[in-house]
């Protein structure tokens, strides 16, 4: 349940989080399919002791609580959200530093910038990730997955907030991967070390540049407002599920699926989040209809 709508950021924060926190923000521009409304609180902590204080605010008062990364898997409803939403792009929580052979990357820091600075430095176990969207936070919660591996495959240890609000690290194997999963959900990712190896960098390079040609190629021309709706089942994609049911390029209002890659949903000029809801639920029953397979969402709906 939510703190009484009347209270405002100085009755709910305590004074040394004030400054770090924002009332009724936008967030649809921060959002890979441009729509939503704002968010109740809005809060952007410099310091991983403030984000500690504000989840722990939240509980207090009852606020519903998003982390918010890239915004490239995230759906946010017109009427907006009700809690407090927390980015991670300050430099605190977004850092990316090389040790030895191992990579200890902030949650808000971008993915695909992961994996360009350890094929960089030589380090191989993250190349064939190039190009997804998204932070490395959602990346390891959601144990994303390309040419058959894993991210958690190369995660030494995750430096999390749990669910009792207590900042501790545990072991990639505590993490519980499995199939585009991991029991992190409900927790607040603060960072991820990777043990990865040595490697050419050439070889790294040519392999990393070959992937995104070949992941750009497959992603729709027409609009920046997309995101990828469902998630990989580990028998076969998304994109051939659509296809062989006949759904690729279906729409619902202003909202798509794209013809030529259509685990792709495209978001037109005034599309709405009833819209998408509606589209991903057609999707959804067809597929199970004429597959038997019941897609996951890869998209939060806020």
């Amino acid at each position: 349940m939510s703190s009484a709508p009347s209270e405002t950021i100085t009755e709910i924060f305590p004074a040394e989080l004030q400054h770090v926190v924002r009332e009724n923000q936008p967030l649809r521009e921060t959002l890979w399919l441009g729509i939503g409304g704002p968010a109740r609180f809005l809060a952007e902590p410099v310091e991983i002791e403030q984000i500690e204080k504000l989840y722990a605010v939240a509980r207090e008062k009852g606020l519903a609580l998003r982390v918010l990364g890239q915004g490239s898997n995230v759906l946010v409803r017109e009427a907006g959200f009700d809690g407090l939403v927390i980015t991670l792009a300050s430099p605190a929580t977004s850092n990316l530093e090389i040790q030895g052979q191992k990579l200890v990357a902030g949650a808000g820091a971008k993915l695909t910038h992961a994996v360009i600075k350890t094929v960089g430095e030589g380090l191989g176990g993250l190349e064939h990730l190039i190009g997804i969207p998204g932070s490395i936070g959602a990346a390891v919660v959601g144990n994303v997955s390309a040419e058959g591996r894993d991210i958690g495959s190369v995660v030494e240890s995750i430096e999390i907030i749990d669910e009792e609000g207590k900042r501790k690290t545990i072991s990639g194997e505590e993490a519980g991967f499995a199939h585009r999963q991991s029991t992190l959900m409900g927790t607040v990712v603060l960072s991820v070390t990777f043990s990865l190896e040595p490697k050419e960098v050439s070889a790294l390079t040519k392999r990393m540049q070959k992937l995104w040609i070949h992941r750009g190629q497959r992603r729709p021309s027409e609009s920046n407002r997309i995101a990828m709706p469902f998630i990989d089942p580990d028998t076969t994609s998304v994109s051939e599920l659509i296809n062989s049911t006949g759904l690729a390029g279906v729409r619902e209002g202003d909202v798509s699926l794209d013809s030529n890659a259509p685990h792709y949903l495209i978001a037109h000029e005034n599309a709405t989040s009833e819209q998408c809801v509606k589209l991903i639920g057609r999707v959804r029953e067809q597929v199970l209809m004429q597959t038997g397979i019941d897609l996951q969402l890869n998209l939060q709906i806020w």
